[in-house]
């Protein structure tokens, strides 16, 4: 039968030790803490000799009253002293409420810690995007390593299951657009100006600028969450056992299939949309499907339908790595897949936007306006 804790003090020359016994456990313990506050004076050291078994509970009441008294320990045995150190690391004081900062420097340190966590992932993705063409040579250098499958696969994924919800965005954007555009030109009478407007609009800018939005919005994420998965089961730790490289299994199927089907889904989009809007003009502006065509054929460049397929397969890239690097990214719990699906979906759509920006300059510099 366990043994209660008790205490007794010996008065010395030097002072007081206290002597305890018995189990120092939470079952043992009964009124000893309070005992323990209840000694004052000098008190020379505290003799642990006489205890025979001592828990979490126990080391933390013997440490505290150490240290109010200031006085030594004795008699402990290895494992004994090892818990009260271990107690008595954690023996800190803590704030019921944070420090007060005032709302400039959080606002301050907020806009300086978003800069940094920018600069940072910014870096990543080159970095990644460096392994990701690391691997492409090293398929291209060992064609057998090619997982034709997977990238049939994603083709899939990413493309012929997209095609519904694109399409029926593509086309009510079409309809928006050319509804929009009329109500304002009526005013001038340049009703037949929606034309242009829709053709060229949706051929350089719309089409594969929202087709990359919903990409990024459903393959994007979608890439971030398994590979994000797969980190937390440690199935990419097996791979890289078994000496399969996950840059070349995973990220690299993945990546190719976005820039194949990106174009394709890209030119699918400025379709509907044109469609989209070709229907609106005959309902309401009564302009024939046959007058649409032919006004499109005058006013759209081919250099517009140029623009849209170069900067789609850009576009495809940023999606495949901004998905695959957050989900590489995924440690410790199921909560960072999450936020780490959100990154990437929010990181891709706003890069795909500045390059956007960006061609939209360089294209216009070069003449194709």
């Amino acid at each position: 039968m366990n043994k209660a804790a008790d205490l007794v003090e010996e008065p010395r020359d030097d002072g007081t030790v206290v002597r305890l016994t018995g189990h120092l456990s939470i079952a043992c313990l009964n009124d000893l803490p309070a005992r323990l506050d209840a000694v004052t004076g000098p008190v020379a050291a505290i003799d642990l000799s006489g205890v025979s078994h001592m828990d979490t509970i126990g080391a933390w009441t013997v440490h505290r009253a150490a240290k109010r008294l200031g006085c030594d320990l004795s008699g402990a045995n290895d494992d004994a002293m090892r818990l009260i150190e271990t107690v008595g690391t954690l023996d800190e004081p803590v704030s019921i409420r944070p420090d007060y900062v005032s709302p400039w420097q959080r606002i301050v340190g907020q806009i300086g810690e978003a800069v940094v966590n920018s600069g940072v992932t910014l870096l990543g993705l080159l970095g990644f995007f460096g392994s990701t063409l690391v691997a492409s040579w090293n398929v291209i250098r060992h064609p057998s390593r090619f997982r034709l499958n997977a990238v049939v696969q994603r083709f899939e994924v990413v493309g012929v299951s997209a095609l519904g919800i694109i399409g029926l965005m593509s086309f009510l954007i079409g309809i928006v657009i050319a509804q929009q555009g009329s109500v304002q030109l009526r005013q001038f009478g340049m009703e037949m100006l929606t034309i242009n407007l829709v053709g060229r609009l949706t051929f350089r800018e719309l089409g594969v600028l929202m087709t990359a939005i919903m990409v990024a919005g459903r393959s994007g994420s979608a890439f971030a969450a398994q590979l994000g998965t797969m980190k937390l089961t440690e199935e990419v730790d097996a791979m890289r056992t078994i000496g399969v490289s996950p840059m070349e299994a995973l990220v690299l199927p993945r990546t190719l299939a976005v820039v194949v089907m990106m174009p394709l889904l890209g030119f699918y989009s400025s379709i509907m949309a044109i469609i989209g809007g070709g229907f609106l003009c005959a309902v309401s502006l009564e302009i024939p499907p046959i007058t649409f065509v032919q006004r499109l054929r005058e006013v759209v460049p081919i250099t517009d339908l140029w623009v849209g397929l170069i900067k789609a397969p850009v576009f495809g890239v940023i999606i495949a790595l901004a998905g695959c690097f957050q989900g590489m990214q995924v440690k410790a719990n199921a909560e960072e897949v999450g936020l780490r699906t959100t990154s990437a979906v929010v990181q891709a759509i706003f890069l795909v936007i500045v390059l956007d920006a960006f061609f939209a300059v360089f294209f216009t510099w070069v003449g194709w306006n």
